[in-house]
């Protein structure tokens, strides 16, 4: 089973958001709620629709998470630059995002992007 969590937008200013472990909506991936099998992928989706219907969130949808040193991380890059800012240099990602994890520190590391689906 692919490990997931609902990602969206908030209403009011856009921001990327996630629906967290405690039925709220966070800017931050480690704190959202991973839906372990196709059952809670479901319920966290019905979640999301709900929150959509009562203009908490726009588009939100369910993307793929792995988890890495105890954290959870996107697979795809598309979700990668919107948990954690843009890729053109480290230093314009958030600030509230690990180093190791803003992106574009893929080319300062020498780690790459090889074999992120993207």
């Amino acid at each position: 089973m692919v490990q997931q969590v609902v990602t969206g937008n908030r209403l009011h200013d856009g921001v990327v958001i996630f629906l967290g472990e405690d039925g709220g909506w966070t800017s931050k991936i480690e704190l959202a709620r991973v839906a372990q099998d196709d059952h809670e992928a479901d319920l966290l989706n019905d979640l999301a629709q709900a929150a959509e219907k009562a203009g908490l969130v726009v588009g939100p949808y369910l993307i793929e998470v792995s988890e890495d040193a105890g954290n959870w991380m996107p697979v795809r890059y598309r979700e990668r630059l919107r948990a954690y800012g843009p890729s053109i240099h480290p230093e314009f990602g958030r600030a509230d995002v690990p180093p190791h994890y803003r992106m574009g520190s893929e080319v300062d590391s020498g780690t790459g992007m090889a074999g992120v689906a993207g």
